[in-house]
C-alpha cells in the first residue's frame, strides 16, 4: 500500500460510527434558514392535522349523513354535499401547506448545500500542500460531489418527511384513542413488535451505507487518478492490470451499496406487509366487537362500536403504520447523508496551513534618500518589518537567500536534506543539479515555504523567511515548474493568472519575451483563443511556453525554474533560452536542470547527492575538479 492509500484509509469512517457533534454543526449551517424552517414545520403540523382529521371525518360522513339516508326513498343529499365540500377545503389546505413546506426546503437544502461548499472551497485553499500530496484528488472531489449530494436529500426530502411522519404518528394516535382506546391498545401492542423488526433492518443497512460512501470515495479517486494518468496507462499497455484493479474497488462498492440497499429496500414491504395484517386483525376484533355490542371506550366516553368508527380507525390504522415506513426508509437516508456529512465535517477539520509571519512585502520608492511606502507599483519592493514599540521600518528586496545548515524530512525521524548550505547573492544564477532524487526540487519548495525545516535556517534578504508572511514570500517568487497546469479561459487569461492586474500589453510583452507570442498568434482567435482540460490542444512545449510567460508577467525579484525548458526541443530551447536570460537579468535565479548544456552559464552550480551538496562551482571550476560534475558533463556518469 502506497503513502497515499495509507493516508486515505486512515481517513476513513468507523462503519458503526457517525462522527459526535456531525448534527449540531449541520444544523448551525442551516441557522440562517430559521423563519422558514418555523413555518416549514408549521406546515407540516397543518399537513398532519389535515391528514387525521380527515380520517376522523369519515366517521361523521359515515354514521351522520350515509347511514340515515340507507333505505329513505327520497333522501336529502343536501348535508352530505356540504359535508363532502369541507372535507375537499380540507384536503385543499393540506396540499396547499404540503407544496409549501417541500418547496421551502429546497431551497433551504441548496442555501445549507452552498454555504457548505463555499466554506469547503475556502478551507482547501488554506491547507498546506502536504495533505493533497497525502490525499487522491478523486476522494477529495467526493466532499464536493457525493457526500453533498446526500446532504441535499436529507435535508430536501428525509427530514421533511421524517417531521412529517412524527406529527402525523402522534396526530393520528391522539385520534385513534379518541376513537377506540381498546383497539389502540391493540395497535400498540403490535406497534412494538414492528419497531422490533424495524430496528434490525435499519441497524442492518446503517453500517453499510456509511461504508458505501467511504467506497464510493475510493472509487472517485482512482477512477480521477487514472484520468489524470490515461496517457501513461496506454502508453505501458497497462489497461488489463488497471480494469483488474477497478474492479477490486468497485466490487467493494458494488458489495457496500447491495448490502444497504437490499435492507433498505425491504423495509416498507415489510412494514406494509405488518400493516395490512394489523389491518385485517382490526377488522375482524373490530367487526365481531360491534356485531357483540361490546361497549367501547374512547376519550369521549362509553358507546357503542358502529360501522363509521371502526371504518375511520381502520382508515387511521393505516395512516399510522404507514408513517413508520416513512421513517425507517430516511432514517437509511439520514445515516448515509451524516456519514457524507462527518467526512466534510473531517475535511474541514483538517489543520490550515500556520503562517506566523508579520513582515509583509509592499511597494515603495524613495523620497529624502529614504524608502516610503506608495500604493502604485513601481520598480522597488520593499520589506516592511512592524516592531513592537509601533514603529516601521522598510529593507529594500535585493533577492538574497542564504541556507544555513538546513535539515529537512517530508516524515519525520527521516531527513532528506542534511546540513545544506548556499549563498545566492541578489541578481545571482544558481543551478542546482543531480540525480533523481538528490533533493533539487525539495530546496526550492522549502523557498516556497510549502513545507518547514527541520533544523537550521533560512533567510531572504537577512530575514528569516519563518517571520515573512507566506503570501507575501510566495509573491516574491516567480515559479516555472516542470508539471505545467492551465486552466479553463482564454490564453491571456492563463498568461495573466501571473498578474491579475496586468494588461494586455504586459500580457503579450511576457509572451514576447518567452517566445509564445508566434505561435498564440497562429491559434485560430489567437491570445483570446479558450483552453479547455489544461490546454489539450497544445503541445506540451506550447504549454510550457505559456507558463513561463506567466512568470514574465508576474515580473518577480526572485526566478524558479524548475526543468522548465525540459518539455521543449533542442532548437526552441535555444531561441527560449535568449528569452530567459532576459527574463532572469537582474534577478536571483534557481535553476533546475537534467541539461547541463542550460547551466553552463550560471553563477553556481552546485551539485546534489542523495541530499547533500558534494560539488559547488562555476561551470570551468567543476570542470577543472574532475569530480561529479565533470563525470556527469563529459557522460562518464549520467544522470537518474
Amino acid at each position: 500500500m502506497n503513502k497515499k492509500e495509507n493516508a486515505k484509509t486512515k481517513k476513513k469512517l468507523p462503519l458503526d460510527a457517525i462522527r459526535p457533534g456531525t448534527i449540531k454543526r449541520l444544523l448551525s449551517y442551516m441557522s440562517k434558514y430559521k423563519v422558514q424552517l418555523v413555518l416549514v414545520v408549521i406546515c407540516i403540523f397543518i399537513s398532519a392535522a389535515v391528514s387525521a382529521a380527515s380520517s376522523l371525518f369519515l366517521q361523521t360522513l359515515i354514521d351522520q349523513y350515509i347511514m340515515p339516508m340507507i333505505g329513505k326513498e327520497n333522501p336529502n343529499f343536501t348535508g352530505l354535499i356540504s359535508a363532502l365540500l369541507t372535507m375537499g377545503i380540507i384536503y385543499l389546505i393540506g396540499v396547499l401547506a404540503t407544496l409549501f413546506y417541500n418547496k421551502a426546503m429546497v431551497v433551504v437544502a441548496q442555501g445549507t448545500l452552498k454555504r457548505i461548499r463555499d466554506t469547503m472551497f475556502s478551507h482547501m485553499q488554506t491547507l498546506p500542500l502536504k495533505y493533497f500530496d497525502t490525499h487522491t484528488h478523486g476522494d477529495i472531489m467526493s466532499y464536493y460531489t457525493n457526500d453533498t449530494d446526500t446532504l441535499r436529500q436529507m435535508i430536501s426530502q428525509s427530514l421533511p418527511q421524517i417531521i412529517s411522519s412524527i406529527v402525523t404518528i402522534v396526530a393520528v394516535f391522539v385520534s385513534m384513542l379518541y376513537l377506540s382506546v381498546g383497539l389502540t391498545v391493540f395497535v400498540a401492542v403490535f406497534t412494538v413488535l414492528l419497531l422490533k423488526t424495524i430496528k434490525i433492518i435499519v441497524g442492518k443497512s446503517s453500517k453499510y451505507f456509511v461504508k458505501q460512501q467511504n467506497d464510493l470515495g475510493d472509487v472517485d479517486g482512482y477512477i480521477e487518478e487514472m484520468i489524470n494518468g490515461q496517457k501513461v496507462v496506454k502508453v505501458f499497455c497497462h489497461e488489463e492490470e488497471t480494469k483488474k484493479a477497478f474492479d477490486k474497488k468497485n466490487e467493494a462498492l458494488c458489495d457496500s451499496a447491495a448490502k444497504a440497499n437490499t435492507f433498505a429496500n425491504i423495509t416498507m414491504p415489510v412494514v406494509n406487509n405488518m400493516g395490512f395484517l394489523l389491518y385485517v386483525l382490526l377488522a375482524v376484533i373490530g367487526g365481531f366487537a360491534g356485531i357483540a355490542g361490546i361497549n367501547n371506550l374512547s376519550l369521549t366516553g362509553v358507546n357503542i362500536l358502529t360501522i363509521g368508527t371502526i371504518v375511520a380507525f381502520l382508515t387511521l390504522s393505516r395512516s399510522f403504520i404507514n408513517p413508520m415506513g416513512q421513517v425507517s426508509m430516511q432514517l437509511n437516508m439520514v445515516v448515509m447523508a451524516l456519514a457524507g456529512a462527518s467526512r466534510i465535517f473531517k475535511f474541514l477539520d483538517e489543520t490550515s496551513e500556520t503562517d506566523d509571519g508579520y513582515v509583509t512585502l509592499v511597494n515603495a520608492k524613495e523620497e529624502n534618500g529614504k524608502l516610503v511606502e506608495c500604493p502604485e507599483r513601481t520598480d522597488i519592493w520593499a520589506w516592511k518589518h512592524p516592531h513592537s514599540n509601533g514603529t516601521l521600518t522598510y529593507t529594500k528586496m535585493q533577492g538574497k537567500i542564504i541556507f544555513d545548515d538546513v535539515d529537512f524530512g517530508y516524515e519525520e525521524n527521516k531527513i532528506v536534506l542534511h546540513n545544506v548550505t548556499l549563498y545566492a547573492e541578489p541578481g545571482q544564477k544558481v543551478a542546482l543539479v543531480g540525480a533523481t532524487g538528490a533533493g533539487k526540487t525539495t530546496i526550492t519548495n522549502l523557498i516556497n515555504r510549502f513545507y518547514d525545516i527541520a533544523d537550521g535556517k533560512i533567510r531572504y534578504d537577512d530575514i528569516n523567511i519563518n517571520k515573512i508572511k507566506k503570501p507575501d514570500l510566495r509573491h516574491s517568487l516567480g515559479v516555472v515548474l516542470q508539471e505545467v497546469n492551465l486552466f479553463t479561459g482564454t490564453v491571456m487569461d492563463n498568461i495573466r493568472y501571473g498578474k491579475l492586474d496586468a494588461s494586455d500589453e504586459e500580457c503579450i510583452k511576457a509572451a514576447k519575451l518567452a517566445n509564445a507570442d508566434g505561435f498564440i498568434r497562429m491559434l485560430p482567435d489567437g491570445y483570446q483563443t479558450v483552453l479547455e482540460g489544461d490546454g489539450g490542444g497544445l503541445s506540451q512545449g506550447q504549454r510550457q511556453l505559456i507558463s513561463i510567460a506567466r512568470a514574465a508577467v508576474a515580473d518577480p525579484p526572485v526566478m524558479i525554474l524548475d526543468e522548465a525548458t525540459s518539455s521543449i526541443d533542442t532548437r526552441t530551447e535555444a531561441i527560449v533560452q535568449k528569452g530567459m536570460d532576459a527574463l532572469m537579468k537582474g534577478r536571483t535565479v534557481f535553476v533546475i536542470a537534467h541539461r547541463l548544456s542550460t547551466v553552463q552559464n550560471a553563477d553556481v552550480i552546485m551539485v546534489l547527492d542523495h541530499g547533500r551538496i558534494i560539488e559547488r562551482g562555476n561551470h570551468e571550476q567543476l570542470i577543472e575538479k574532475k569530480g561529479r560534475y565533470y563525470q556527469l558533463y563529459t557522460g562518464a556518469f549520467e544522470l537518474e
